[in-house]
């Protein structure tokens, strides 16, 4: 029993140390980008992305920049807020239906049920850029051409959180269906008092993975908005590169700002992230 005992503390520590190399590797990237943000784009052009400390060019020169609205970070923090607002309603609506329709599949019983749930697979399956060009038509004709509607209602109930939320509600005791029932509660009813708490878990991790895909999402915003106001971050970020100029510092600067709300969601959600993504995966 000794002799086992060490082999797991060793292989526990060998463990420790390996996630902790892999951390520090994912971490790199982050902190070489934090420090060329308080750089002038001359040393990004000499050196490229680096870990030099150089105390004589560093400052926060291209963060004041993107605060106070001067050269090209003057619309910044309107696509900040047009960022802000899509991704906050595409993730609650996201959730909502997208539970609601993963509930249904995965707790009811009713004919066609299994052809539903083929298709939403099928769905999954098929690559973004070759819906862009009936959605994009769809969107004229519904016209929600440069607005926040046109960005957010294609893709609120998507394939992924269809099947994971399925997957969670399988798992779940039925016995408190019928309890709600005996007790005179409603469809909905149980759904919403009953069951959407004990789906947390998959709540928490749906909701940092639709609001990474919604903050992150650069190819429909781009083909739905037209005008520089109602532009998104990552659009207003690739403007800084352009034929006309490049404005590398507020770029950098801006991408470092970008990464905020997506860390204070998942440092919010973290609990569930985990517990949400194994339990989903293994019941069904």
């Amino acid at each position: 029993m000794h002799k086992w005992g060490v082999k797991l503390n060793v292989a526990s520590l060998l463990l420790l140390v390996l996630f902790v190399i892999l951390g520090i590797l994912m971490l790199f990237p982050l902190y070489a980008l934090i420090l060329a943000s308080l750089k002038p784009a001359t040393e990004l052009f000499r050196y490229g992305l680096n870990v030099r400390w150089d105390w004589a060019l560093m400052s926060f020169e291209n963060y004041k920049s993107i605060f106070t609205g001067t050269g090209a970070a003057g619309n910044y923090f309107i696509w900040y807020k047009n960022s802000l607002v899509i991704t906050a309603l595409f993730t609650v609506l996201s959730l909502l239906f997208s539970s609601m329709v993963g509930y249904g599949l995965g707790v009811y019983r009713f004919r066609g049920q299994n052809l539903i749930f083929t298709l939403v697979l099928v769905v999954m399956m098929i690559p973004m850029e070759i819906i862009l060009l009936p959605l994009y038509e769809l969107t004229i004709k519904l016209k929600l051409i440069n607005t926040v509607w046109g960005v957010i209602l294609p893709f609120i109930v998507a394939p992924l959180p269809i099947f994971f939320f399925r997957q969670f509600a399988q798992g779940l005791p039925k016995d408190f269906m019928d309890a709600g029932r005996i007790d005179g509660c409603k469809e909905f009813g149980i759904f919403f008092r009953i069951m959407v708490p004990l789906m947390a878990p998959a709540f928490g991790a749906i909701a940092i993975l639709q609001a990474m895909n919604s903050w992150n999402n650069f190819l429909w915003p781009l083909v739905v908005l037209r005008t520089t106001e109602q532009f998104t971050l990552p659009i207003g970020l690739a403007s800084f590169v352009s034929p006309l100029g490049n404005h590398y510092e507020e770029l950098i600067a801006g991408a470092v700002l970008a990464i905020v709300p997506i860390l204070i969601l998942f440092l919010f959600f973290q609990r569930f992230f985990i517990s949400g993504l194994t339990v989903g995966g293994v019941k069904g």
